[in-house]
């Protein structure tokens, strides 16, 4: 279930202040975002002071792990995660995994690239903490007032198309389904088991939103400003693209099949 853009942005301005809804985890996924990081990580707790912040960091040779390995001998708010392996699905996998096994209220999660601005997190807080019913806050660029700043043509193609395809046929409620700005209620991603999600690409975010979906969860999403990164590289790549399409697909397929509509994986 989705709630109207206008009365969800009001709600998540205007409601309480977030440092009483704790406790709160910040998670960023990370590999090569060594010149990203240190400004993300100052401006994260500007915006939540209160809040623990997770840095899972998927063996970066640029030594991103390693600065922040550093930074937490500092900020006892500061954890992180190394990884041998690499990709977005497995790195969101566990910092979902992370939040639930230590008992943390909220989960926010954001891209390591300052391509999402943490000034939005309180909104976001403030939103799923108003209702109580309410499983996930989505960052939007695409409800109105939400944009996106500094993209190719090409690249808003394939994100357009992506979400086209995600609200019709994976019949999800919400215009940004492949955005990871969010703010996830941990009891909610307890119950769908995120060590289950199958995708390790960028399509596990269309996979948690249509867990929650189905297990009768309700989403709303305010709008965001998404500013293109610019320092480092994309690791979006088109065989990543292909992947996750070749994913999103599959998901569309098993959930057209009301036996299964549990999101367990099939054999395929």
């Amino acid at each position: 279930m989705v709630e109207g853009t206008d009365s969800t942005a009001k709600k998540g301005r205007d409601g309480p202040p977030y440092d009483a809804l704790k406790p709160l985890l910040v998670a960023v996924c990370t590999y090569n975002e060594r010149d990203n990081l240190p400004e993300l990580v100052t401006r994260i707790f500007a915006a939540v002071p209160t809040a623990d912040l997770l840095v899972v960091d998927d063996n970066s040779p640029d030594q991103t792990g390693q600065w922040a390995i550093e930074a937490s001998r500092g900020d006892p708010r500061i954890r992180v995660l190394s990884r041998t392996e690499r990709g977005l699905g497995g790195a969101i996998r566990a910092a979902l995994q992370y939040a639930v096994e230590r008992g943390y209220e909220y989960l926010v999660n954001l891209d390591g690239d300052l391509s999402h601005a943490p000034e939005a997190i309180p909104d976001l807080v403030r939103l799923i903490a108003s209702d109580p019913g309410l499983d996930v806050a989505v960052g939007s660029r695409y409800c109105p007032g939400g944009r996106i700043e500094g993209w190719p043509r090409r690249r808003r193609w394939m994100s357009r198309l992506v979400n086209r395809f995600a609200v019709k046929k994976l019949n999800l409620p919400v215009s940004d389904c492949s955005g990871s700005l969010r703010c996830y209620r941990v009891a909610t991603l307890a119950a769908i088991r995120p060590d289950t999600l199958e995708s390790d690409g960028y399509s596990i975010l269309e996979e948690i939103l249509v867990r929650i979906d189905r297990s009768g969860g309700k989403m709303a999403e305010i709008p965001i400003i998404f500013t293109d990164r610019t320092r480092g590289q994309s690791k979006l790549s088109m065989a990543e693209a292909y992947r996750s399409a070749k994913h999103l697909v599959r998901l569309a397929k098993r959930f057209q099949n009301p036996g299964n509509d549990n999101g367990k994986a099939s054999n395929e």
